[in-house]
């Protein structure tokens, strides 16, 4: 297959300048770089692009591929070099901050894996808070060796084979240049390091697996999904780094009575007919304790109340929500004689008052049940 002429690959007449032709080149190297770009003919194009450059780029180069073409015999690409921009690794590195071929040090001190626990709490224990100890499973830095992983005695050897970088390198010459390929070492799995005499209690991993008990501290106010950040109980560092967080996650039960929304506290209470029709004061539970509820006369069902600041301290501490109740009136399915007798009357005595003197439901039964 023959090739494109450069201009058109870049994109550019034939007369651009060069200011252009960088500009082309680095817009679309960008596009189809293939760590970027996952097409299948994306790396195809990238090398097409790539050699366009280096032609166009290069004066001399210019002038031999304006007078004869792909033809001329002298036309040579050298060394691979990207006209300025050092080659195939640094191409990425100047429009992508060299992301793909930024090594790190494996003997770096890097930061533990967190932790996750799921907690259990009673209705109560959410809303008020406690004190518990929990106990978790975790990796922890082998006490035998350290943490080193090699037999007391003994140290961590340097890699012979990535001499201590972690990566190996593989080089191989292109019509468009060098290319090196990096990946993990195999023989010391990226650590930089060679174990010859393993510690036997940890197996050279330099961790062992331990049961570990740690006090947690609940605040008040949790709610059912929300989760508490313990500093420092994760996993352990790598290389001297600190230890990861543990998460714990709060799975709170519900209450029979109460519900909660926000740091709120719904509930329904259930009141008789006399108590609805003349008022009372009744006991109502919240949950810091019994309080007294006067319920006026003529409180129909369904009638809503507020207890300020008998709801849920707020876990951030700002201030505490109320409780809500709602009053449902319950009609009686066993009565006395004499209660039946009582309605009875009342019922007459709704039907015959006279519209005019214009009392109210609940005033008929007032009067009925003092026997007026």
């Amino acid at each position: 297959m023959s090739k494109r002429d450069y201009y058109e690959v870049l994109g550019i007449e034939n007369n651009a300048s060069k200011d252009e032709i960088k500009k082309a080149y680095r817009k679309l190297s960008k596009k189809y770089h293939p760590d970027i770009n996952k097409e299948a003919d994306a790396a195809e194009k990238f090398k097409e692009v790539k050699e366009a450059y280096e032609v166009l780029s290069d004066d001399q180069k210019r002038s031999h591929y304006d007078q004869f073409g792909h033809t001329d015999p002298n036309q040579g690409f050298g060394n691979g070099d990207f006209g300025g921009f050092g080659g195939f690794e640094d191409i990425f590195s100047t429009f992508f901050g060299g992301g793909s071929t930024r090594r790190r040090d494996p003997n770096a001190p890097r930061q533990g894996a967190d932790l996750q626990y799921t907690m259990a709490l009673e209705f109560e224990e959410a809303v008020f808070g406690k004190e518990t100890v929990i106990e978790i499973p975790r990796e922890e830095t082998c006490d035998t060796c350290n943490g080193t992983g090699a037999k007391p005695g003994t140290k961590p050897e340097t890699c012979s084979y990535c001499h201590g970088s972690g990566q190996l390198n593989t080089e191989q010459n292109t019509p468009f240049g060098k290319i090196v390929n990096r990946r993990v070492c195999n023989h010391c799995n990226g650590t930089g390091k060679m174990i010859k005499d393993k510690c036997r209690t940890c197996s050279g991993t330099g961790k062992v697996k331990k049961r570990r008990k740690i006090n947690v501290k609940i605040p008040a106010g949790v709610d059912d999904g929300q989760q508490l950040r313990v500093s420092g109980q994760g996993e352990p560092g790598i290389n001297g780094g600190p230890a990861g967080d543990l998460y714990v996650v709060f799975h709170v039960k519900e209450h029979e009575f109460f519900e909660r929304d926000g740091d709120d506290i719904y509930c329904e209470i259930p009141i008789t007919f006399s108590q609805a029709a003349l008022g009372d004061e009744i006991e109502v539970p919240t949950l810091h304790g019994k309080v007294k509820l006067k319920v006026p006369a003529g409180t129909q069902t369904g009638t809503k109340f507020r207890l300020r600041g008998k709801g849920v301290p707020n876990v951030r501490g700002y201030g505490v929500g109320d409780q809500h109740i709602l009053v449902k009136i319950v009609t009686p399915t066993k009565l006395t004689e004499k209660q039946k007798q009582l309605l009875r009357e009342f019922s007459e005595i709704s039907g015959s008052i006279p519209d005019e003197h214009n009392e109210s439901f609940f005033d008929k039964m007032k009067r009925a049940f003092k026997g007026e």
